[in-house]
């Protein structure tokens, strides 16, 4: 019996420049050994295993309702595209592994009068690729150092073609996303976000330390629902988005709640812990792109899921720790003080500061899977828990990222 290949596609933010979320970039990922098939080439990869996804899953379950940029590097496919997805919120990229410009060009030509929009990936300056940039909506350029180099190059595109976007690339830092966006780039990708400047806890807004209070009140082993009540009331956004759980609970047996405390008892002791948890995230956050907030629910849900099989209570202690991981960078807050404001316990702060034990493990695994990198997932999963294939990790992955996008849009609303 053949073995069934698991279909995986991972994603990427691209933000604008006020940092908010304006498109994905969708990567499409091959087979539980994390390399292509022996005799596959990289387009029939690309074919079997991306569009297999995209066309089951769904572009738009895929990308939350934003617009996904898609990489290509095969002419056949481009000529497919008409077939398999509409044109609305989508962005074909053009990859470095492109051959046969000529007849690629034709195909771009012919796209584009049905709307389709083109990016040029990792633009590199060689010549063959100008007949194409005419046709192309954005260019992405890799960051280089020193910076100037790519703000000076992103300048000359913007002279030759006005109506090009220009995406930067792989940013990691505040200064160059700061720097970049003076220069005129229009869209960013990288990891820019996950490295804030030091700020001390007592910055922090007087709204926002509501929030922070609300959210170590979870922390307790129970809630205590009238002082959860009280905090609530607090502040009418807070008590909006609860009635509007309420409502998403409820479905079409709409409940009417006459007060804070219905609401509160309605939604029960697990739903309202991490409701919480997830709302002050995203509350907590409003100064971080929203991505930001995502990873922090992507992360926090894959670990519970994952700690499932060892029983709820460490289900419950790996969410927290999810959160608690990414709480640092959207506070810009060291982990040592988010441990100290939590009171967290040994085990707890031991996953937190040195990736120890099963909770280290699992935390290490998820932010692998951010980044992409299913060889070092599928390596620290044979360390903590040898039995478990990394198929199951995929489909884990794929859960949280739904659930993610699932209650970011119930929360941010």
């Amino acid at each position: 019996m053949t073995k069934p290949v698991t279909q995986f596609i991972a994603r990427q933010a691209i933000l604008d420049a006020s940092k908010q979320i304006f498109a994905y970039e969708l990567l499409y990922r091959d087979s539980d050994n994390n390399a292509f098939p022996v005799g596959v080439t990289d387009e029939q990869a690309t074919g079997r295993m991306f569009f297999n996804s995209l066309i089951l899953v769904g572009k738009d379950k895929l990308v939350a309702n934003h617009c996904a940029f898609i990489n290509l590097s095969d002419t056949t496919l481009l000529q497919e595209i008409p077939r398999l997805l509409k044109p609305d919120n989508l962005v074909l990229e053009i990859v470095e592994r492109s051959q046969n410009i000529e007849e690629l060009l034709a195909i771009v030509k012919t796209l584009r009068k049905q709307n389709y929009k083109f990016a040029l990936d990792d633009y590199d300056k060689d010549p063959r690729w100008e007949p194409l940039l005419p046709y192309m909506s954005y260019v992405k350029l890799e960051l280089e150092h020193p910076i100037l180099k790519t703000t000076t190059l992103a300048k000359k595109l913007k002279r030759l073609y006005p109506k090009l976007k220009i995406v930067v690339e792989r940013i990691e830092t505040y200064e160059d996303f700061n720097y970049l966006q003076q220069a005129g780039v229009d869209l960013f990708q990288g990891y820019f976000f996950a490295k804030p400047e030091m700020l001390t806890h007592g910055n922090v807004e007087p709204s926002k330390l509501v929030v922070f209070d609300l959210l170590k009140s979870t922390t307790q082993p129970n809630l205590n629902f009238k002082e959860i009540e009280s905090k609530i009331a607090k502040d009418l956004s807070l008590t909006a988005r609860v009635l509007k759980l309420v409502n998403a609970h409820s479905g079409l047996d709409k409940q009417e709640m006459r007060s804070i405390s219905q609401a509160v008892v309605y939604l029960g002791e697990d739903t309202l812990r991490q409701f919480i948890r997830v709302l002050a995230l995203s509350d907590l956050g409003v100064d971080k792109p929203s991505e930001l907030t995502k990873f922090g629910l992507m992360r926090a849900q894959f670990m519970s899921l994952f700690l499932a099989p060892g029983g709820k209570e460490m289900a419950e202690q790996g969410y927290l720790i999810g959160l608690m991981s990414i709480l640092g960078a959207v506070l810009d807050m060291d982990l040592n003080t988010v441990i100290s404001e939590f009171s967290l316990d040994s085990n707890s702060s031991g996953a937190l500061l040195n990736y120890d034990g099963l909770l280290g493990g699992a935390l290490k695994i998820a932010m692998a899977i951010e980044e992409n990198n299913w060889q070092a997932a599928e390596s620290i999963l044979a360390e903590v828990r040898p039995a478990t294939p990394i198929s199951s990790i995929f489909e884990l992955a794929e859960q949280s990222r739904t659930y993610a996008d699932d209650v970011f849009a119930v929360v941010s609303g």
